[in-house]
Parts: structure tokens; C-alpha cells; sequence
């Protein structure tokens, strides 16, 4: 089955953030805090992924406040940080919501992503995912994490359940 034949189905979609909604790096203040830049063109996709009705999740290896906000600015209601085991989570996650993996596309740039990739109806990769998670992923998007890759990704599955048109028409219909 393609990748556009998978993407017709999805119902939920769950993001790693290193290196997928961000570009990987992370910066950290003199006291400790922790930085991370988020692209803001994701966060409008993310947004037409939620009025199209198609759940978001956070699965993350990693702890942070950053993403606990980026999260809430979004409002997105999933969000599972210091995940060692991303598969588990998002299982739980689709037993929760009624769903089953080939409703899921998972979102992922690294091996440890790599078994929620294997297992969902969905697998997309950044153009900066390691070499090994190319070869799992269903889709590969031509931009890298944290610039554009998570935009291309939600569009490419709007698109593919006829949803983008809807998604664009109220900034279109301007006079």
C-alpha cells in the first residue's frame, strides 16, 4: 500500500519533537533553562489538522517545560514526555481514543522512534532523519525537522483525505 493510500485513513498523528517539530538543537541559558525553536508554519498546519478533526499527540523521549508550553499554546491534549518506550505510549494512547494503528501516523527521525514507526499505518520521516529510519518510513518529507517538515507531513495527509481545500478556503475567500 502507498503512502497516500495510508494517509487516507489516519485519525491521529503523533510527533516526536528533537529533530522533527524542532530542528534537534538543543540550547540551553546560563542557569540551566532550556531553549528550542518551533516553526510557526507547523503550528498553523497542526491547527488545520485539529479542525479537520484528526487527533495530535506529543510523544517525546525527552522532558521539557518548552514543550509542555508549545503544547498548550497549540492545545494539543496528548502529550507524553520522558516516553522511553514511544510504542507503549501510543498504544495506550489508541486504546484510549478507540483507534487502531493503522489509524496512526507517528512522526519520527531517530531508532528509538523506530518501533511506533513500525507499527502504525503511517511512517513519515524529516529529510534529516538518520539513514536507518528512511528505510522504515512510508513518506519522506523534502524539508528538515523544525523548518517546514511537520507543515509538508500534515499537508500531505490533508491532501490525501481531500481536506486541505477546506483547511486553506477561509484565508482564500478574502475580498
Amino acid at each position: 500500500m502507498d503512502a497516500k493510500t495510508r494517509a487516507t485513513r489516519i485519525k491521529l498523528v503523533a510527533f516526536d519533537i528533537d529533530g522533527v517539530m524542532t530542528d534537534g538543537g538543543l540550547h540551553y541559558t546560563d542557569d540551566g533553562g532550556e531553549l528550542k525553536t518551533f516553526n510557526v508554519q507547523d503550528g498553523l498546519g497542526l491547527k488545520f489538522m485539529q479542525r479537520a478533526g484528526i487527533e495530535l499527540a506529543i510523544v517525546t523521549g525527552r522532558t521539557s517545560g518548552v514543550v509542555a508550553a508549545r503544547a498548550a499554546d497549540l492545545g494539543i491534549e496528548h502529550v507524553y514526555q520522558g516516553v522511553a518506550n514511544k510504542r507503549a505510549a501510543v498504544a495506550g494512547l489508541l486504546e484510549k481514543l478507540g483507534l487502531h494503528w493503522h489509524d496512526c501516523a507517528f512522526m519520527g527521525d531517530d531508532v528509538i522512534d523506530l518501533p511506533v514507526m513500525t507499527q502504525c499505518g503511517l511512517a513519515i520521516a524529516p529529510a534529516n532523519a538518520r539513514p536507518i529510519v528512511k528505510e522504515y518510513a512510508h513518506a519522506i518529507t523534502d524539508a528538515a525537522g523544525g523548518h517546514g517538515a511537520v507543515r509538508e507531513a500534515i499537508e500531505f495527509i490533508l491532501v490525501a483525505q481531500g481536506k486541505l481545500d477546506a483547511a486553506f478556503a477561509p484565508y482564500l475567500d478574502a475580498p
